[in-house]
C-alpha cells in the first residue's frame, strides 16, 4: 500500500471542520485526524504486508522548471494548515510506518516508482490517492483507492474495469485523455473546445494521443481547427502529466515492511495533538490492552488505582464521614442506579435503592454541605432530585472548571477531560459491541477516582482570577439553575395553539402570494429555486457569491428588496419570519410539561466563550422582543394560580455601562451619574444641540452607533445599518470620537491587549482565549479582534448577571419567601411573586442586581410586572 501523503491531508483537512481539531495550544490537527483514521481504516480493511507514505517536498519539481506556471493557480496553502505535515509524520512513525520524499519530484511519482517495483516483485499493490493523475497506474497489479467527495471516508477501488467504467478507455490512456481535456488543478488549460466526452471518442477512434495528432487533419469543424491551433497544449501537458516509474530512492521494498506499533511514541504523539478516541483505535490494532482496560499499560504513569469497597448503611457513612473532598458518579443503569464515591487514594462503588433503609446516611451525606466534586454537576444533582435526595455541598465541577481554560470547546465527558489534563485513557468500551467485554468500560468508582485526581490538576493551571470565577460564580450557580429549570415556568397553552393556528394560516397565505407574484409555485425553502426565480427569472441584481450560486439568506434578500423592491421578495421575505415564529411557537408547545402545565428549559453554563448562559429544549432567549409577535409570544408565559403576579427585572443599557466603566471616559460616565438619557446626551455632544433638542432621528443614529463600535462596527457598516451614505456615517464617528476619545482610546487598547497577551479578561478575572490573534490569516484574524473588542464587556456583562442571581436566589432563601425566581433571559431575571411579598422582593432584586458590581456608573435597574411576560416588560 503506497498513500499520496499531502493529496490525502488535504481532502481530510477540507472535509473535517478546523475548530473542531484544535489543541490548547492553538494548534489545528483536523488533517492529521481525519489522515490517521483513514489510515486505520485501510490496515484494518485491507491488511497490507507493506507500507509507505510519500510527501511532497514543495512545489518545485523537473515540471515547474519546463512549466514555472504548472500548478500556478493554487492558492496559498491555508495557515490552519501549516504545521499539521509534520505531525502527520511523527505519528506515522510512531506507527512503524515509512514517509518518503524526492528533491525535484511529486508524490506521485514516488507512488509510480513504487507501484512498478511492488508489481514486478510479485506484489498485489493499492495506491491511495486523490490525485486523478494515478489512475495511468492501474493494471492487473495495481488497484487505485481515490477518495469521494465527502472527503476521505469513502475510497472507491478503481481497477481496469472500474476505469473503463468510468471514463470509456483503459487506465494507461488517462493521462492522453487528461492532456487533451486539461487538468485545472494542476493549472494545465486543454485545447479549447474538447471536452471529456470528446477526448474519449477520439481515443477510441484512433487508439492514441500521437494518433490524433498524427491524423489531426482528419478532424473537422471548429473542434479540429481549435486542436490544430493547439496541439502544442496536449504534447506539453502529456509530458508533465507523465509519471516517472525510475525515481532513485533511498528504501527498498524490504525496507517498507510494517514494523511494529509503538504505542509508547504513539501515546506521547497522541497526547500532544489532544486525540483520544484514534489512541483507542491504534492500540486495538497493536493488540495492546488500550480497548478494554485504560491508558497504554508501558507507558501509562497513572498511579494504581484503588481497590473499590461495596459498603452500605453505617460501614459507608462511617467511611463518607472521614473522606475530604471527594468526587461522585451517580450513573443510571436501566431503573438503577449506581455510585461510585473517591478520593485519589481510597474508592467506594454501590448500587443505590433510592430511600431504602441502607442508604439513609449516604442520602443524608449526599444533600449536606460536605463538599463534593463533580462531571456535570447540574446533571448529576437533577438526576439524584429526580429520585428524591437533594445534592448539596458542590464545591467542584470538572465540566465548568475545564471550560474556563477553554472557553471555546466544553469537554463532554470524564474520559475527555482526563485524557486532556492527564493523559490517561479512560476505558469506554468498543460502542459497536453489543455486550461490552468485562473491564471495558470504567465502572463508576473508577470515574469518580479519575474525577478525583484530575480536578486538581484543572485547577493548578488556573491564571490570574480564574480561581475566583470558579469559585464565586460559576460553582454557587449550578444549584441556582437547578432550581430555575426544576420550578419551569407557567404556560398559556390554550393561546399559544390559537397563535399557531394564526401563524399557519398566515404562512399559507403568503406562500400564495408569493406563488401569484411569479405566476407558478416553487419550493421557498429551497435556495437552488430561489436562486433560479431571482436571478432568472426576475432578473434580480446578483447578491454575494457562495459555492451552491448566489446567496438567498434574509440579509441579503433584504438589502436586494430595497435595491429593487417586488412583490415576490417582499412575500418571501414575510414568510420567512413568519414561518420563523410559528416554529419558535410549535417548539413551545411541544415544551409544555403534560403534568404541570409548565416548560422546563435547560441552562447551560459552558454554552458560550463570553460566560453568558444558553437556553435549550426549549431556547427561551431566541423570542423577538421588539415584533408585535413576538410579544404576543411572551403573553403566553404567564403565573400560576397561586402567585399573584409575574416580576421582570432588567439591567438599563448595562454593555454601554461597563463600556463607560472600562473606558474611562469622563462624558459617558457624566451622563450615567446624572441620570441623563445616554443617547440624547452623546447626540447633544455629536451634534452640537442642546439635550432637549436631539431629534428621534438623530438619538436612532447615536445609539446605533454606540452598540455598533463596541462589536467593531465600520464607518461602512454604520452606514448599510441606518441607510446614510459612508461619508456621512464616517464624519458620524469622528464626531463621537471627538467628544468622547476615552471609548476611543479604550477600544484600541483593548485588542491592542489581547494581542499581547491572547486572550481577554472581564472585570472580574474571566479570561477568553483568542489564539487566531496572531494568525496569518487575514480574515481569522479580523474575525478575532473583533470578538476581542466586545468579549470583556459581553462577558462582564455575564458576571454582573450571574452574581445577581445567586446572591437574590440566596436572600429569598433566607427570607424564607415563597415568590420564585424562573428564569433569565440575558440580563433580565423574571420571578413569580406570592401574595404580600411583591414590596420586599422588588427592593431584594433592585438591590442585589444593582449592587452585583462596583462600577464607576450605577447599574440602574428596571422592574415591571404584570399576568404575563409581555405585560410585566417595561
Amino acid at each position: 500500500m503506497i498513500i499520496d501523503g499531502h493529496s490525502l491531508a488535504f481532502r481530510a483537512f477540507y472535509a473535517l471542520p478546523v475548530d473542531s481539531f484544535q489543541t490548547q495550544s492553538g494548534q489545528h490537527t483536523n488533517a492529521v485526524h481525519g489522515f490517521i483514521a483513514m489510515l486505520i481504516n485501510l490496515l484494518s480493511n485491507e491488511q497490507p504486508d507493506s507500507i509507505a507514505v510519500a510527501f511532497d517536498i514543495s512545489r518545485h519539481s523537473f515540471r515547474t522548471e519546463e512549466y514555472p506556471e504548472y500548478k500556478g493557480t493554487r492558492g496559498e496553502t491555508p495557515p490552519e494548515f501549516k504545521g499539521q505535515i509534520p505531525l502527520l509524520q511523527e505519528a506515522l512513525h510512531a506507527m512503524g510506518i515509512t514517509t518518503i520524499e524526492k528533491e525535484n519530484y511529486e508524490a506521485d511519482d514516488i507512488l509510480a516508482t513504487l507501484s512498478l517495483s511492488g508489481a514486478e516483485a510479485g506484489y498485489r499493490v493499492l495506491v491511495v490517492s486523490g490525485d486523478r493523475d494515478t489512475i495511468q497506474l492501474v493494471d492487473d497489479r495495481v488497484t487505485l483507492l481515490y477518495p469521494s467527495k465527502q472527503g476521505v471516508s469513502e475510497l472507491t477501488r478503481y481497477d481496469a474495469e472500474k476505469v473503463m467504467e468510468r471514463y470509456g478507455i483503459r487506465p494507461e490512456q488517462y493521462p492522453e485523455i487528461a492532456a487533451l481535456v486539461g487538468e485545472t488543478s494542476d493549472n494545465l488549460p486543454g485545447i479549447p473546445r474538447v471536452g471529456e466526452k470528446t477526448a474519449v471518442k477520439w481515443i477510441n477512434q484512433f487508439g492514441s494521443l500521437e494518433e490524433i495528432l498524427r491524423r489531426q487533419d482528419e478532424i473537422g469543424g471548429k473542434v479540429g481547427e481549435s486542436l490544430r491551433e493547439n496541439a502544442h497544449l496536449a504534447e506539453r501537458n502529456r509530458r508533465l502529466n507523465r509519471l516517472v516509474r525510475d525515481v532513485d530512492l533511498d528504501v527498498q521494498l524490504d525496507d517498507l515492511k510494517r514494523g511494529d506499533i509503538d504505542m509508547a511514541a504513539v501515546q506521547q504523539v497522541f497526547a500532544k495533538l489532544e486525540f483520544r478516541t484514534l489512541l483507542q483505535r491504534v492500540g486495538k490494532l497493536a493488540g495492546t490492552e488500550v480497548p478494554t482496560g485504560g491508558a497504554v499499560t508501558q507507558v501509562s504513569l497513572a498511579p494504581e488505582k484503588p481497590e473499590a469497597k461495596n459498603l452500605i448503611d453505617e460501614e459507608l457513612g462511617d467511611w463518607l464521614s472521614k473522606v475530604d473532598t471527594p468526587a461522585v458518579v451517580i450513573r443510571r443503569e436501566g431503573e438503577a442506579l449506581e455510585v461510585g464515591v473517591s478520593t485519589a487514594d481510597a474508592s467506594v462503588r454501590f448500587g443505590w435503592i433510592p430511600g431504602g433503609r441502607d442508604y439513609g446516611q449516604f442520602e443524608a451525606w449526599l444533600a449536606s454541605d460536605a463538599p463534593k466534586i463533580f462531571f456535570d454537576a447540574k446533571q448529576q444533582a437533577e438526576l439524584a432530585l429526580s429520585v428524591g435526595a437533594p445534592v448539596g455541598g458542590i464545591a467542584g465541577d470538572v465540566l465548568l472548571a475545564a471550560w474556563l481554560l477553554r472557553p471555546a470547546t466544553a469537554e463532554k465527558s470524564i474520559a475527555e477531560a482526563v485524557f486532556r489534563f492527564l493523559g490517561e485513557q479512560v476505558p469506554e468500551g468498543d460502542p459497536n459491541q453489543l455486550v461490552p467485554e468485562e473491564g471495558s468500560i470504567a465502572d463508576v468508582a473508577m470515574l469518580a477516582w479519575y474525577l478525583a485526581r484530575v480536578h486538581p490538576v484543572i485547577l493548578e493551571r488556573f491564571e490570574s482570577r480564574t480561581i475566583e470565577i470558579y469559585r464565586d460564580i460559576e460553582i454557587p450557580l449550578v444549584p441556582v439553575l437547578e432550581a430555575l429549570e426544576e420550578r419551569g415556568v407557567q404556560i398559556d397553552l390554550p393561546l399559544l395553539e390559537a397563535h399557531r393556528a394564526e401563524l399557519t394560516a398566515r404562512v399559507a397565505e403568503l406562500e400564495r402570494e408569493a406563488f401569484d407574484a411569479i405566476g407558478r409555485e416553487v419550493n421557498l425553502s429551497s435556495p437552488k429555486q430561489l436562486q433560479e426565480v431571482l436571478f432568472d427569472q426576475l432578473d434580480m441584481p446578483k447578491t454575494r457569491k457562495t459555492k451552491s450560486g448566489y446567496t438567498t439568506d434574509a440579509a441579503a434578500l433584504a438589502e436586494l428588496q430595497l435595491k429593487k423592491p417586488h412583490p415576490f421578495l417582499g412575500a418571501l421575505l414575510a414568510h420567512r419570519d413568519t414561518n420563523k415564529l410559528r416554529q419558535i411557537v410549535e417548539t413551545l408547545i411541544k415544551a409544555v410539561n403534560p403534568e404541570d402545565g409548565r416548560i422546563h428549559t435547560t441552562f447551560v453554563q459552558t454554552g458560550a466563550s463570553t460566560g453568558r448562559l444558553a437556553s435549550t429544549d426549549p431556547n427561551l432567549q431566541n423570542i423577538p422582543v421588539r415584533s408585535e409577535e413576538g410579544r404576543r409570544i411572551r403573553e403566553a408565559f404567564i403565573h400560576a394560580p397561586e402567585f399573584e403576579t409575574l416580576m421582570t427585572a432588567d439591567y438599563s443599557q448595562i454593555e454601554m455601562r461597563i463600556m463607560a466603566h472600562l473606558s474611562g471616559d469622563a462624558g459617558l460616565i457624566q451622563a450615567f451619574n446624572e441620570g441623563e438619557d445616554l443617547h440624547r446626551f452623546v447626540g447633544s455632544r455629536i451634534f452640537g444641540v442642546p439635550p432637549e433638542e436631539v431629534t428621534n432621528e438623530m438619538r436612532s443614529k447615536v445609539k446605533a452607533m454606540s452598540y455598533g463600535l463596541a462589536y467593531g462596527l465600520s464607518a461602512f457598516g454604520l452606514s448599510k445599518q441606518l441607510g446614510i451614505s459612508a461619508a456621512e456615517a464616517k464624519q458620524l464617528m469622528t464626531d463621537y470620537f471627538e467628544r468622547f476619545g476615552g471609548v476611543r482610546d479604550y477600544l484600541r487598547s483593548v485588542v491592542e491587549q489581547a494581542k499581547r497577551d491572547t486572550f481577554t479578561e472581564t472585570i472580574f478575572g474571566r479570561r477568553r482565549p483568542f489564539p487566531d490573534l496572531a494568525s496569518p490569516n487575514r480574515i481569522l484574524r479580523e474575525n478575532a479582534e473583533r470578538a476581542a473588542l466586545n468579549a470583556p464587556i459581553q462577558g462582564s456583562a455575564a458576571d454582573i448577571i450571574k452574581l445577581a442571581m445567586i446572591q437574590v436566589e440566596r436572600r429569598m432563601r433566607e427570607a424564607d419567601m415563597q415568590s420564585r425566581m424562573l428564569l433569565q433571559i440575558h440580563d433580565e431575571l423574571m420571578f413569580e411573586v406570592a401574595e404580600g411579598e411583591w414590596d420586599a422582593l422588588e427592593a431584594l432584586v433592585r438591590e442585589e442586581m444593582a449592587g452585583a458590581a462596583d462600577l464607576s456608573v450605577p447599574l440602574e435597574v428596571h422592574v415591571g410586572h404584570g399576568p404575563n411576560w409581555n405585560a410585566a416588560a417595561h
